[in-house]
């Protein structure tokens, strides 16, 4: 597969490093490459298997308008652009193929699928709370919010505090609390290194090859 990264940072890195090491031919973009999308043309894009994003909300919104347009396929690992998803999904299912995800990590995965089966408990109050690298720019982050969302799925209506931090180069820990009168339960994701995220999004791009339309990874995970 050719594959095109957006993003020379930290986990941009990374999907490049991991993409060769699966025997993917690589080409990378960083911002001063690819303003406004403006490096996102036909002609660029010709050849081109699956592009994948690890940029920033509104370069990511930017990237995804250009390759779908072009009819293109794109992974999104960015977060912060949520706002947009509809969109986003109209312009895949006319054209192109977009996967995106709050993490791509399949240890987070299975994170989700915990918290779903603990957000069944009666009697309990539930809180999120999440550490992230300095330079993160959303918070609460994407995984936070989805598992918000996977909690208040099982609870319509009640509130779900999320305290996020923001300390140095922390790769990503997620701790999902569970309380009750009678005990206190946690579910907790600590992310040794960038490796999985960007694992999971080569493998998420070689399955989007080929493919038309809009996939959350948590839908399809299981397929790789």
């Amino acid at each position: 597969m050719q594959l095109l990264i957006l993003g020379k940072g930290k986990t941009g890195s990374l999907v490049a490093d991991v993409a060769r090491e699966r025997g993917h031919a690589v080409r990378s973009m960083d911002i001063n490459d690819n303003q406004h999308a403006s490096a996102l043309t036909a002609a660029n894009l010709n050849g081109v298997d699956a592009v994948i994003d690890f940029t920033a909300p509104e370069a990511a919104l930017e990237n995804m308008r250009a390759v779908l347009t072009h009819g293109s396929r794109i992974v999104v690992g960015t977060t912060g652009w949520y706002a947009h998803l509809d969109e986003m999904k109209f312009l895949a299912q006319k054209s192109g193929a977009l996967l995106y995800g709050t993490n791509f990590s399949m240890g987070v995965q299975k994170l989700f699928r915990l918290t779903a089966d603990l957000a069944k408990l009666e009697g309990y109050s539930f809180s999120i709370a999440e550490t992230h690298h300095t330079s993160k720019l959303d918070a609460p982050s994407g995984t936070a919010i989805t598992l918000r969302e996977i909690i208040q799925a099982a609870n319509p209506g009640i509130e779900i505090p999320i305290t996020s931090h923001r300390v140095g180069d922390a790769k990503g820990e997620h701790v999902v609390t569970a309380s009750s009168e009678v005990d206190t339960l946690e579910i907790r994701h600590d992310a040794h290194s960038r490796r999985g995220f960007a694992l999971g999004a080569v493998r998420g791009a070689e399955w989007l090859v080929k493919k038309n339309g809009a996939w959350d990874f948590r839908k399809i995970c299981d397929q790789l």
